[in-house]
């Protein structure tokens, strides 16, 4: 009883008051800027995702055209051998260079990533008559 009495007394001795709209537009302005800077994180997260998924499917495209390539019977006067299927939006091509001094035997493969026209990946490796 003596708590319940203490309290209206001080409740009295108080005047209580809302917030003032400077406090409330600190309030937003510090809400918004926290809320912004999640969002920019976010967005840049999700563009490196998308750039390395892009490196991903690139190497991965190379490696399985360089494969291919080697699977294919040697033909010392080819100056490409066939591309592999790619997916939307990326091509492969395919070039052929004989390697000086080694006769007729090895090729220099060269396979060309592009996407959307430029070149993403360029990987090399060796073709043997064996």
């Amino acid at each position: 009883m003596k708590l319940h009495k203490w309290f209206r007394r001080y409740a009295r001795g108080h005047n209580e008051r809302g917030i003032s709209l400077i406090e409330a537009a600190v309030a937003v302005f510090l809400l918004g800027g926290v809320v912004l800077t999640m969002v920019m994180s976010m967005s840049g997260g999700a563009l490196a995702v998308q750039k390395d998924d892009q490196e991903v499917t690139a190497q991965g495209l190379a490696r399985t055209q360089l494969e291919y390539v080697k699977e294919l019977p040697f033909d010392a006067n080819a100056v490409t051998y066939p591309a592999v299927a790619a997916p939307a939006g990326y091509g492969v091509s395919v070039s052929v260079a004989a390697v000086p001094d080694t006769g007729a035997d090895i090729q220099k493969i060269t396979a060309t990533v592009t996407r959307g026209g430029s070149a993403v990946l360029k990987l090399q490796d060796y073709k043997v008559n064996r």
